[in-house]
């Protein structure tokens, strides 16, 4: 088992930090993304993993620090090559419109007009959604069992109903993953025996105060009631003793780390990792290795694991039906082309004796 950070910074964004995003990968080629907070997609690329591959998503809850790259992981996962549907698992909440597949299904209406405009123009088979929607009071129920996968949840304390927290388990090994929640005893039961357990942990209340200009009264709120501070996270940490211990959920800074680390020291002295964006763990029965990974930012497509295809008008034409309205350019747009073919035709013309058949220019069909 690997399992990379791609996202392990706050609600609020920066480039050195990404927002909650975990990817884990199996020996037996499975992997599986556990939120997509904001910000991870340009890490997740930076991987250079094919797409195809890059096609389950467990969310934890719907704050936009967990699953506000959704969107780019859904369009953008398709362009770089994502030839399946997009497979995404979270938590129902306490009425439809709090759930996950509402979530998703705004998300794809909000971009009705990307989605128009790229049919019939590309290879679209990506652009699908799969979701799996499950109730959020299941007990460490089984959301996912597939070649040897098991992956169970449990209600979180985050906000308001509906958070969950996740376990992966495979070949004797076990991860857990906390997204975000107060320390719950659902936690300290269903994640005992884990090989390495990522837990919110976050910044200390006092640079709540001097770093993001909160009051005293909302850092107190926010650091210790809705989030898990450094001290509790300790806590959890000692009662389920896992392997390896993860951190997560706060900026790491030179000012800020030393702090972290030693509030959790007063309530837990076992193994420890402070995560950061593309920190690695690599996971046997004999040892956990940490260590970082070595990453490209300057990323185009990766590989491709299906071949690609070439567009479908036929693609246009269904989006038209199920729209109402026809997809394309109006007349209007139409008359405001300027005539460039004589530049555009020798491109065709250089295409056809690259590749070694006729692509036929546009209008001379």
């Amino acid at each position: 088992m690997r399992v990379i950070a791609c996202g392990t910074g706050m609600p609020t964004t920066r480039a050195a930090q990404a927002a909650a995003c975990f990817l884990v990968e199996l020996g037996n080629g499975d992997k599986f993304l556990f939120d997509i907070g904001s910000g991870s997609a340009e890490r997740i690329s930076s991987l250079q993993i094919p797409y195809d591959y890059l096609d389950k998503v467990f969310i934890g809850h719907l704050h936009a620090d967990h699953f506000g790259a959704l969107g780019e992981l859904f369009i953008g996962g398709m362009l770089m090559g994502r030839h399946v549907p997009l497979r995404i698992w979270g938590p129902s909440g306490p009425v439809p419109e709090l759930g996950t597949q509402y979530a998703v299904d705004k998300m794809v209406e909000m971009f009705t007009w990307d989605l128009a405009g790229r049919y019939g123009m590309t290879d679209t088979r990506g652009l699908t959604v799969d979701v799996t929607e499950f109730d959020y009071r299941g007990e460490n129920h089984v959301v996912y069992e597939a070649n040897g996968v098991m992956i169970r949840a449990w209600p979180a304390i985050h906000a308001i109903d509906g958070p969950v927290s996740y376990s992966l388990e495979w070949n004797d090994l076990k991860f857990v993953f906390s997204s975000d929640t107060y320390p719950n005893t659902w936690f300290n039961e269903y994640a005992l025996d884990a090989d390495i357990a990522i837990h919110e942990c976050f910044i200390a209340v006092p640079a709540i105060v001097t770093k993001l200009g909160f009051t005293p009264e909302a850092a107190l709120m926010v650091g210790t009631q809705i989030h898990t501070a450094p001290e509790a996270f300790g806590k959890v940490m000692s009662h389920i003793q896992p392997r390896m211990a993860v951190a997560y959920h706060f900026f790491k800074d030179f000012d800020t780390t030393g702090d972290v680390f030693e509030r959790i020291n007063k309530t837990y002295d076992g193994p420890l990792s402070l995560a950061e964006d593309f920190m690695v763990w690599n996971i046997t029965q004999d040892e956990i290795r940490v260590r970082m990974a070595v990453v490209e930012e300057a990323t185009w497509s990766p590989a491709l694991a299906s071949p690609a295809a070439p567009p479908a008008m036929a693609d246009r034409d269904a989006m038209s039906e199920q729209l109402g309205w026809d997809v394309g350019y109006s007349d209007f747009i139409i008359n405001g082309k300027w005539n460039v073919d004589d530049a555009l035709r020798p491109i065709y013309e250089e295409a056809s004796q690259i590749v070694g058949r006729e692509f036929v220019y546009p209008g001379d069909e």
